[in-house]
């Protein structure tokens, strides 16, 4: 919003389900769509799946659409990792101003480009 953005926020069940919402976004007409989550680590494997299966899936929705997708998704061992990257008073990063930041930016870049001039 600092950038004079309009922000809509949506609300997804979980990290596995952002991919589908941020494509319908995209394809709705959205000049960028930032996607935020944490997954924490826990004694399984579903971890890996997760975080995996969120990454590609957004590269993809970014990929085939020419939207850019902003990748805020923090993937922790733990909650103390997470809120040190959240933005909240005290932590150390804000890694969801930093995928916006990059998904603004990316959007300027991508409306900026005509392709070379044929003299």
């Amino acid at each position: 919003a600092d950038a004079g953005a309009t922000v809509d926020v949506n609300r997804c069940p979980g990290a596995f389900e952002l991919p589908v919402v941020a494509r319908a976004l995209a394809v709705a007409g959205y000049d960028a769509v930032v996607a935020l989550g944490v997954v924490v680590r826990g004694g399984t494997p579903h971890f890996e799946y997760v975080c995996g299966a969120a990454t590609d899936g957004l590269l993809r929705v970014s990929l085939d659409t020419g939207v850019p997708v902003g990748f805020g998704v923090l993937t922790c061992d733990n909650e103390q990792q997470a809120l040190d990257r959240s933005g909240l008073p005290g932590s150390h990063e804000d890694k969801g101003r930093e995928a916006c930041e990059a998904a603004l930016a990316t959007a300027v870049l991508l409306r900026g480009i005509t392709g070379p001039s044929r003299a």
